[in-house]
């Protein structure tokens, strides 16, 4: 059961352990400032050789407790012991957001199927991967939590040369949808945000030049999104205010896809 608790606006925190899985740039780590400075001790998950800088950087600025580990998403093993260095570092983990990431543009009839594979583990594959540790975890402490993927735009309308990306985003919405039948009765809400273009270098290295002019005129806002956009969306999504929220795909997108 997905208790109530009385909405007061504060996005409050404080005492809850929350995990970023790709915190150590772009969204992930503008959503880590964005918890660390709600009183959340945060662990910043990653590949980079950064993270244990990233996460120093978060402790100095807003005094929480952090720490960082590396993840591969791709393997078992990493991830297991990921979270096993979590929970003893930290004391347990009440939110996660996941949003590891790999894209790569090409037309549908020439990508090589290796390519759709890489999207497949990489975006959905190792996102449930992660969900699914941490939920088990979440369940075996028995006072619920929250978990948050970052999905995209892509996940539900039709966008050139996106179809490894598309196919391993819509995936994402799907196991959301069936993670948050289940585990509603652990006291856990599972969601999604999804994302127009982001300021960020995979944004930057999908949309150049001409493409990016004609994907800025057609989004109303008539701009891309920046990161700390997106992680005030995860925010909400990870905090007691969003309770009665689960099973969704929260859609930041400048307006792009109401046509």
């Amino acid at each position: 059961m997905i208790n109530y608790q009385k909405v007061n606006g504060d996005f409050d925190l404080g005492g809850k352990v929350a995990i970023v899985v790709g915190g150590a740039g772009g969204i992930g780590e503008a959503t880590a400032r964005m918890y660390a400075k709600k009183g959340a001790k945060v662990a910043i998950a990653d590949m980079k050789d950064t993270v244990d800088e990233v996460a120093n950087s978060i402790a100095e600025e807003y005094g929480v407790e952090t720490t960082g580990v590396f993840c591969d998403v791709t393997n078992q093993e990493s991830v297991d012991s990921m979270v096993n260095a979590v929970v003893e570092r930290l004391g347990g983990v009440d939110v996660l957001a996941a949003m590891p990431g790999y894209v790569h543009l090409a037309p549908a009839k020439d990508i090589s199927i290796a390519t759709i594979e890489k999207h497949i583990n990489v975006n959905a594959i190792g996102v449930f991967r992660v969900c699914q540790a941490v939920a088990n975890q979440m369940i075996k402490q028995g006072r619920g939590g929250k978990i948050v993927c970052v999905t995209s735009q892509a996940d539900f309308i039709a966008i050139n040369e996106h179809v490894g990306y598309t196919m391993s985003k819509a995936a994402v919405v799907g196991m959301i949808k069936v993670c948050a039948l289940e585990w509603a009765e652990y006291g856990i809400n599972v969601n999604g945000v999804a994302p127009t273009v982001v300021n960020t270098y995979m944004g930057e290295k999908a949309w150049q030049g001409e493409v990016k002019e004609n994907m800025i005129r057609a989004i109303p806002a008539h701009r891309f999104a920046e990161t700390d956009e997106i992680a005030a969306a995860v925010l909400f999504l990870s905090c007691a205010e969003s309770n009665m929220i689960t099973g969704e795909d929260l859609v930041v997108d400048g307006g792009f896809t109401i046509y």
